[in-house]
C-alpha cells in the first residue's frame, strides 16, 4: 500500500493514521458493507477524512464498492491465503481436514488461538455438512468451541486466566460455559481423555467433538468435526467421533515431529 497517499500523513501522526485506517476496515469487517456516511457514524471522523481513508483501500484492492457501499476487497483474500499455506504445519494439517470432512460427511474445521480467540484457518464440507458461518478468518470465542475448547486446555494455566480476563466467557447459548471454575474443570476433562466436545455450546442444535493439534507438546491448533444434534447424538457423539479424531489427531502429531 502507498502510505504516503494516505490522509494526515505528516511526522508524528503515521502511526495514529494506520490505527484508524484498520478501524475502519475492522467496522467494514464486522457490518459486512457500509456506505461513507455509516463508516462516518461509526468512527466519527470528518466525512472529507473518512473518504481520503476508503477511497485508498480501495484503490490497493483494500476495499470494494458495490451499490454505494465498501465491503473487504480481494487483497485480503490473497494475503490471508499467503498466512495460511506459508507454514509448513498448516500445510500439514489441511490435508487432514479435508479427509475427516469426506470420511464423516459432516464439516471439519481448524482453528488457531491468537490474540486470545479462535481463528478458523480451514473448513471443508462433508457431503451431509449443515450451513454454519465458518468461513476462513473468522474469530470465535474459544470456550465455547470444542476446537478452541481442546486448545485452551493446552495453554498454561496462567494463559487462560488473561484470555478469559480479557475477552470474558460470553453466554452464546443456555449451553456455554460461563463459569471460570467450571471451564477449568472441564479443561482437564479435555486433557485426561484427549478430546472436547460442545453440546450445542455455541450454536443451538449444533454439537460438535474437538482434539487439540500437538507438535512437541505444543498446541499448534484445534481440529473439530460438527453437525446437527439429531445427527451427532449417542455413541456417535459420545464414542465413535471422538475415537475417530483422536486417531486423525495423533497421526498428525507424529507427521508434525517427524516430517
Amino acid at each position: 500500500m502507498k502510505w504516503s497517499n494516505m490522509p494526515g500523513n505528516e511526522s508524528g501522526r503515521s502511526l495514529k493514521t494506520l490505527e484508524n485506517a484498520l478501524e475502519i476496515i475492522d467496522i467494514i469487517q464486522e457490518r459486512d458493507a457500509l456506505t461513507i456516511g455509516e463508516i462516518t457514524d461509526e468512527v466519527g471522523f470528518a466525512r472529507s477524512t473518512v473518504h481520503g481513508y476508503v477511497k485508498t483501500l480501495e484503490n490497493e484492492d483494500y476495499l470494494t464498492k458495490q451499490n454505494g457501499s465498501y465491503k473487504l476487497g480481494m487483497a485480503f483474500l490473497d494475503k490471508g491465503g499467503d498466512v495460511r499455506i506459508r507454514d509448513q504445519q498448516f500445510r500439514t494439517t489441511i490435508p487432514k481436514i479435508e479427509e475427516i470432512a469426506e470420511e464423516t460427511g459432516e464439516r471439519a474445521q481448524f482453528i488457531v488461538e491468537e490474540h486470545g480467540v479462535g481463528t478458523y484457518i480451514h473448513t471443508a464440507i462433508g457431503n451431509n455438512a449443515v450451513r454454519a458461518d465458518s468461513r476462513i478468518g473468522k474469530r470465535i470465542n474459544l470456550h465455547a468451541s470444542s476446537a478452541g475448547k481442546s486448545i485452551l486446555a493446552h495453554l498454561p494455566r496462567s494463559r487462560v486466566i488473561e484470555i478469559i480476563d480479557q475477552h470474558g466467557l460470553p453466554a452464546l447459548t443456555e449451553n456455554t460455559v460461563t463459569d471460570r471454575e467450571a471451564l477449568f474443570d472441564e479443561l482437564q476433562k479435555i486433557r485426561d481423555r484427549g478430546y472436547a466436545v460442545s453440546d450445542e455450546e455455541s450454536i443451538g442444535g449444533l454439537r460438535a467433538v474437538g482434539a487439540p493439534v500437538l507438535s512437541n507438546d505444543t498446541v499448534i491448533g484445534g481440529v473439530s468435526i460438527s453437525g446437527p444434534a439429531h445427527r451427532i447424538k449417542g455413541e456417535r457423539f459420545r464414542s465413535e467421533l471422538p475415537n475417530f479424531l483422536l486417531g486423525v489427531t495423533n497421526e498428525l502429531q507424529l507427521r508434525l515431529e517427524y516430517q
